[in-house]
Order: structure tokens, then sequence, then C-alpha cells
């Protein structure tokens, strides 16, 4: 892996293969499956390889460990490509949201958007006891 990287950093592919490609593609090999399910990379920006992390405390992990990655990244890919590691927390990202359609109203009662029919019927008795 490490010699074929070097060989296509130094071929010249045109557009075929680009040095963000080719850095996206060494960092799973430089940092393994098991890092590569925390934090993966976004883009290449003036040598500088831009990683999402998940949170804060991978972000530190990772600035301590980029001593230990990037002579990996280099020995992969050769000099001059990957000059610079940059970890940042990835956004969020929210799940889709249904709208409610047409034919749907939202229940005045906060009771009908329990699910199991007979917790629906106790919360009901016992709202019913409570204001009582």
């Amino acid at each position: 892996m490490e010699r074929l990287g070097r060989s296509l950093a130094k071929m010249k592919l045109g557009d075929a293969v680009s040095q963000e490609d080719l850095a996206r593609a060494a960092w799973s090999a430089a940092v393994g499956k098991r890092l590569e399910r925390h934090a993966w990379p976004k883009a290449l920006v003036r040598g500088n390889l831009i990683v999402e992390v998940e949170d804060a405390i991978w972000q530190k992990q990772l600035y301590h460990l980029r001593f230990q990655i990037m002579p990996k990244l280099i020995a992969i890919l050769g000099d001059g490509i990957v000059r610079d590691l940059e970890f940042r927390i990835a956004t969020p990202r929210r799940p889709p949201q249904s709208s409610p359609t047409m034919g749907q109203r939202k229940s005045a009662d906060e009771a009908d958007g329990i699910e199991d029919s007979v917790f629906r019927m106790v919360y009901k008795q016992a709202r019913k006891k409570a204001s009582a």
C-alpha cells in the first residue's frame, strides 16, 4: 500500500486521482479501522488534511497523536501532499423530520401520544383521579 501510494503521488494523473483523494485513501491506511470509525478526512486545504471527529474528546486525543499519524501518512504518500493535520468537530446531523399531513391533526389530549393502549388508559384514569 505504501509503495502504491508513493507511486500514485509521483505520477501525473491529471484529474483522474486528485491529491485530496489520495490523502483520504491514505488516512484509513495510516490510522486503521478503529480510529477511522471516529475520525474521517473531509478535505485537503493547502497541505492541511482537515479531519472531522465525533466530539471534543476525539479531537484532543487525535491532536496528541498527530505526531504518530503524520509519519505514517508521509510514508504512504511521500513528502509534500499532507504537511499538517487539523481536527474539527463534526456538526451533528439531524434526522429527517416528518411533517404532519393534511389529514393528520394534533390531538388536544397528550395521552393520545402514548402508543400502548393499556398505559394510555391507566394514564387517563390517573389524571382523572388527580384532578378530582
